[in-house]
Order: structure tokens, then C-alpha cells, then sequence
């Protein structure tokens, strides 16, 4: 299941549409699975309540309704694909199909969103590339600033990174990549829906999320000792 909510109530985010997936999306492999790590912003708060109804079935559509909605937004709308779940596919195994269908329904849309999936074939890289390409912008999650030289190695998508808990200063990685704490985390002033960073698929920088949340003293042990 997949909700979409038309306006956001997260300041941070900014009054734009958000979409909310399943939680049987999210990669068995991302440390911040409660089953690994954990630390996941969005398994606590208004957020968790809602992200457990959407997984339960109690909200939200079937996918090919879930893409109605999408293609119906007006031309340009920038929205935010999961603010809970990840992309379609059950744990780590990414559908291809699915992507390529949402990529299409969000043509003339400025769609973005963040992938934790580990894109273990080819299929799946090619896929996201697509979906860059056609204006449907995939971030790849990275857990450390070499796990995100890495990503970014791979050359399909641009790149997020999680931060420690105290980052307010922009900073490289180890190959001298340029990170940019994400400007929403810093300001007052400034939301997803002001700032449009991460939308942006071919820019030169490495977009930086500062952990937070309720668990972001768990999420802080998987950058410790390599992300300074």
C-alpha cells in the first residue's frame, strides 16, 4: 500500500504532496532497520502511527491508484516520494517494473525521493538511472561519507548521506566529493519545498541529513569513527 497526502504537515518537508509506502519496502540490509541497527526517523511519532496503518492496509492505495493520483498533479508540482518506506519491491529487491511505471506517471511532476535498496544487479542500476533520467529523482542513500563515494561511483543518481548528530558544517568525503548539510536542517526559513536541493539529479554535491529523530543516537553509531 502507498499514501498519498496532498499537503504536508511537516515543516521541515514544507506544504507540498508526500507519499507514505509500506514498510514491507524498506531493505532488510539498511542499518537503520529496527531489525538491525535501527535509528529510522520515521519509526517514532505521528509519522510511526501513520507508516504502521499504511502497512496494515488501513490507508492508502494499490500501486497502479497510487500512480493515478501522481500523473494527476498539476504540471511542475514538486513532491516527495516515502517520507516512510522506500521504493517498490519487498526488502532489499527493487521492482523494476513499478519504478519505470511511477517514473512515467510522474512525467511534467518534479518527483524526488531516497533509496536504501542495495541495487545488487544490473536491472535494478539501470532502473534508477531511468527514472533520474526521465525526471523522476532517486537519491541513493548512503550510511557513511565512503559508503557515499561509493554510491556515487556508480554514476546513475545523485547521492545523499547521512551525518553525526551534531554536523552543522559542510564537509568532502574521503575522494574529496563536496557534502552539503542539508540546508532545511540549519534554517527556519527553509523546507523541502523552498530549498528543491534534492531534486535536483545531476548537481556536484552530496546532499548531508544531520541524524534526527527519536532514534538518532543509534542512527549516530553507524556514521561514528568514519563520517568526520
Amino acid at each position: 500500500m502507498i499514501h498519498l497526502s496532498l499537503k504536508s504537515r511537516n515543516v521541515k518537508t514544507g506544504p507540498i504532496p508526500v507519499s507514505t509506502s509500506t514498510a514491507e519496502s524498506c531493505p532488510t540490509s539498511c542499518p537503520f532497520n529496527s531489525a538491525n541497527t535501527g535509528g529510522c526517523y520515521a519509526e517514532s511519532g505521528p509519522l510511526a502511527m501513520h507508516w504502521r496503518k499504511v502497512t496494515q492496509g488501513q490507508r492508502g492505495d494499490m500501486f497502479a491508484a497510487f500512480c493515478a493520483k501522481i500523473k494527476a498533479l498539476p504540471l511542475g508540482q514538486l513532491w516527495r516520494h516515502n517520507q516512510a518506506g522506500d521504493l517498490a519491491g519487498q526488502g532489499d529487491a527493487l521492482d523494476v517494473a513499478a519504478l519505470d511505471a511511477l517514473a512515467e506517471a510522474n512525467k511534467g511532476k518534479r518527483g524526488f525521493t531516497y533509496t536504501h535498496k542495495p541495487l545488487n544487479n544490473a536491472q535494478e542500476r539501470d532502473a534508477i538511472k531511468r527514472a533520474n533520467d526521465s525526471g523522476f529523482t532517486v537519491n541513493l542513500s548512503g550510511n557513511t561519507l565512503q559508503h557515499a563515494d561509493a554510491l556515487a561511483d556508480l554514476g546513475i543518481a545523485p547521492v545523499v548521506v547521512v551525518l553525526p548528530i551534531d554536523a552543522t558544517r559542510n564537509t568532502v568525503t574521503p575522494q574529496g566529493r563536496r557534502v552539503v548539510v542539508c540546508p532545511a536542517t540549519q534554517r527556519d526559513d527553509i523546507s523541502c519545498a523552498t530549498c528543491k536541493l534534492c531534486q535536483v539529479a545531476k548537481r556536484d554535491s552530496i546532499v548531508g541529513f544531520p541524524a534526527h529523530g527519536v532514534g538518532k543516537k543509534r542512527a549516530q553509531t553507524v556514521t561514528e569513527g568514519v563520517a568526520a
